[in-house]
């Protein structure tokens, strides 16, 4: 990821915030193989385990997430550790993998917003706006469904991420009137289990992680002004979040210039 400076988002803390906030990832892997895809990617959606902001430290946390086992980029991972006749089960990639978070907004920006350069010296061109975080780590695999440390680890996974999306997300915490959470224990035992058999664990130590927020910080004080008019002027949820980011980022930005 290319983190032009004034775009960066330096702080560990705020990167981790960020997934917490956006969990669903695409991890990618590049794993050699004569049946499938060297380049392979999936959304999955990852519970964090944080374990130091400490830009220094070596592992900064920990990706919970699972996939389902007839997806390609599964059989690809099970193919190299299956052949790599350790015979555990439970295997860390050689390979590095990365994760890609984006922001829930992004969106085209038009020189027509640029409302002092444009007419000054048409000396403008479009550009998108988004909000980016990146992790790069070694992942551990969890797939012999055999071996009791898949079993006890796809479990806790399923039961996390159920819980931090059904009270985080959608809100159903059980309380002030709220309705409570739908929970994996609510499921049949035996329907639980025969799920479970189809789907890998992946388990992936974040061990380097950058972000950006590219929101037109850039731009000198009359054009941010006319970005964040023009999309307020959209009048839809996207625009309204888009020119509040482009507003905080400026003022962030302002702030540190002193």
């Amino acid at each position: 990821m290319y983190l032009r400076a004034v775009h960066a988002e330096n702080s560990t803390k705020a990167l981790l915030e960020f997934i917490k906030s956006n969990p669903l990832g695409v991890i990618t892997t590049a794993i050699s193989s004569s049946n499938f895809h060297f380049i392979q990617s999936s959304h999955v959606p990852w519970v964090l385990d944080e374990v130091s902001d400490d830009p220094d430290a070596p592992i900064k946390g920990h990706l919970r997430g699972h996939m389902a086992r007839q997806n390609p980029q599964s059989k690809a991972m099970i193919e190299t550790l299956s052949s790599s006749g350790t015979g555990t089960g439970t295997t860390k990639l050689e390979q590095e993998v990365m994760i890609l978070f984006t922001g829930r907004h992004d969106h085209y920006v038009t020189p027509k917003f640029y409302t002092e350069t444009k007419p000054a010296t048409a000396k403008v061109v479009p550009t998108w706006n988004y909000s980016a975080v990146q992790v790069y780590g070694k992942a551990t695999v969890y797939y012999d469904s055999a071996k009791a440390e898949t079993g006890a680890y796809l479990s806790k996974q399923i039961r996390d991420l159920s819980r931090m999306c059904e009270t985080g997300i959608m809100g159903y915490t059980g309380e002030n009137g709220k309705s409570g959470p739908w929970a994996v224990d609510d499921a049949p035992e035996r329907y639980v289990d025969i799920m479970q058999k189809n789907i890998i664990g992946i388990e992936v130590s974040i061990e380097n992680i950058g972000g950006k927020h590219k929101m037109s910080q850039e731009l000198g004080d009359g054009d941010r002004q006319g970005v964040i008019e023009g999309f307020n002027n959209l009048r839809s949820e996207t625009g309204v979040c888009m020119a509040e980011s482009v507003k905080r980022r400026g003022e962030m930005k302002d702030a540190l210039k002193g």
